[in-house]
């Protein structure tokens, strides 16, 4: 979107519609707009390709509206990560077609209907870890891209992940999302040719240190292919898994 109104505004210049200083002046807030609380970067998806994520924790309702507000107003998609109901309230006041994922805290809207490109699939392992896997999920499906969904089949029943194997082969980038002992990365890193990213969640009892075990687990896999990101990172692991599958249209 940023690029297409760069060249706009270029070539209104070039055709003399308007002044170069007028042109300046619009320029002024491509690389950030400062609010005061937060400096928005409106240029990140000229470089990257996907603009600026609002990471609602420890962020105000009222703050979160107004950065909102401001990537809409600059024709960005916008994608909010772990939203209260209460911000959701606030954006949809000024968007209403902003929508809410309840289980994975996002607040999303779309400026775009074209259809996503598939090849990204979602694995979780419990339902206890679908908070970060609809995170994932979510992200995924923002970023331009079809996600498909394979949940609840961890090692504990591996016959539940067996009978899905065609899911598995036809992914270009699996995300595998498990807790407790985060075993399920390896056993999909096993049975695949592309790249799996692991996500180790917080859910376990007390030996499990909050996700700590599950993440050393996942760092420990002798599956190749499998690289980690943090814990409970949904976000991290769907915006990776995007990039990947850009890569491999």
């Amino acid at each position: 979107m940023e690029i297409e109104k760069l060249r706009a505004l270029l070539e209104e210049v070039k055709g003399g519609e308007i002044a170069v200083d007028d042109a300046l002046q619009s320029l002024r807030t491509l690389p950030f707009e400062d609010l005061g609380f937060s400096k928005i970067d409106h240029h990140r998806q000229l470089r990257t390709g996907f603009p600026e994520v609002i990471f609602c924790q420890g962020k105000t309702v009222e703050h979160v509206k107004q950065i909102s507000e401001r990537i809409l107003a600059a024709g960005h998609p916008l994608l909010a990560t772990r939203a209260t109901p209460d911000m959701y309230e606030a954006v949809k006041a000024i968007q209403p077609a902003a929508r809410y994922n309840d289980l994975g805290r996002t607040i999303s809207v779309s400026q775009s209907e074209e259809e996503g490109t598939p090849g990204i699939l979602v694995v979780s392992a419990g339902t206890s870890d679908l908070p970060v896997a609809e995170e994932a999920a979510e992200t995924v499906l923002m970023m331009g891209n079809a996600p498909e969904r394979l949940y609840d089949v961890g090692v504990a029943g591996l016959h539940r992940l067996i009978s899905n194997h065609e899911k598995l082969l036809t992914a270009r980038v699996i995300i595998v999302i498990a807790g407790m002992e985060g075993a399920l990365p390896s056993v999909v890193g096993g049975l695949v040719d592309c790249p799996v990213i692991a996500v180790p969640t917080s859910i376990g009892y007390g030996a499990s240190f909050g996700g700590l075990a599950a993440l050393l687990g996942m760092l420990n896999s002798c599956a190749s292919g499998v690289t980690v990101v943090n814990i409970d990172n949904g976000f991290g692991a769907g915006y990776s898994a995007s990039l990947i599958n850009r890569l491999t249209k």
